[in-house]
């Protein structure tokens, strides 16, 4: 996904997002933006009982990935749609919206 003409690879974000201790999965995909072109979206499923506010989740953020990476919305799931291998349907995530 491109925003603000920087070139972003969801499996590094994903790969940052998945240290979390409160995130059991997560998936990342890029929305339109009439400013920057893409903005990045997040879907996160939790851990069994976790929680996790937007706030709490961009001051996490501090020092682990640069700010054009940071979401600009979250959205909470309780799973992610997968396809019969496994894999996360990105394409099933932008329906959610």
């Amino acid at each position: 996904m491109k925003s603000g003409g920087y070139k972003l690879s969801a499996l590094e974000i994903e790969g940052t997002w998945l240290t979390h201790e409160a995130v059991a999965e997560y998936a990342v995909i890029g929305v339109k933006d009439e400013t920057w072109g893409e903005s990045v979206m997040d879907f996160i499923g939790l851990k069994g009982g976790a929680t996790l506010e937007y706030s709490d989740l961009k001051s996490w953020c501090d020092g682990k990935m640069s700010s054009y990476k940071i979401p600009q919305a979250i959205k909470i799931v309780d799973t992610l749609p997968r396809n019969a291998m496994g894999k996360v349907t990105k394409p099933e995530l932008k329906k959610l919206l």
